[in-house]
């Protein structure tokens, strides 16, 4: 397979310039997958390794993925405002890759406070897709979600603890996948993520 093309990119948020990379894996492409990381106050980039690894196994599925940093991280202009401007940020991000793509589908993906930004943008824009990677309920008020969305959890993950996202998702009836031996920041199982996505989000 081809490798994605990637470039950088910014666009005029509410709080200012956010920067961001687009991964375009050429022909064929079936959406466009906008991919949120985790909290910054706490170190989370766009280059984050469950970020990275989301974006490129996106591309492998035919999506354009788009990654990029929240207000007040790295380039990105502004300050941290609890996920209420972030989820503002995510609708910018969304619209200019629409445009730049033809109006391709938009898959939301996020890890931790990301999962939380995502799940606000859901009840916005009504993505084809949601997936939610450690998603930081009871941290965050984290919405009711599309019945659709795609929630995996590390076993072991003691920033958010399972019990809490299991507790998240029964009212809902949400099905939530476990990665056994995985902690908040899937080391050594990252491979098992990638494989789950590619097996949910395949068609």
């Amino acid at each position: 397979m081809k490798p994605a093309t990637q470039k950088k990119f910014t666009v005029e948020g509410p709080a200012g310039r956010i920067e961001g990379v687009i991964a375009d894996p050429g022909a064929g492409r079936r959406g466009i997958a906008v991919i949120a990381h985790p909290h910054p106050l706490f170190g989370g980039t766009m280059d984050n390794k469950v970020v990275q690894t989301l974006a490129r196994t996106f591309t492998e599925l035919g999506y354009v993925a788009v990654r990029f940093n929240f207000r007040g991280v790295g380039e990105s202009e502004g300050v941290h405002d609890d996920g209420r401007g972030e989820t503002e940020d995510v609708i910018a991000v969304a619209e200019f890759a629409r445009q730049e793509h033809w109006g391709l589908p938009v898959l939301l993906a996020g890890f931790s406070f990301g999962g939380f930004v995502q799940a606000r943008v859901a009840s916005r824009i009504e993505p084809e897709r949601l997936v939610l990677i450690a998603p930081a309920v009871k941290r965050f008020d984290v919405p009711q979600v599309p019945a659709s969305t795609l929630v995996v959890h590390g076993e072991l993950d003691d920033v958010v603890p399972l019990q809490d996202v299991l507790d998240w998702a029964r009212p809902q009836e949400l099905p939530v996948i476990v990665i056994p031996g995985g902690e908040h920041f899937f080391h050594g199982r990252l491979h098992l993520l990638k494989r789950i996505i590619h097996e949910q989000c395949r068609s």
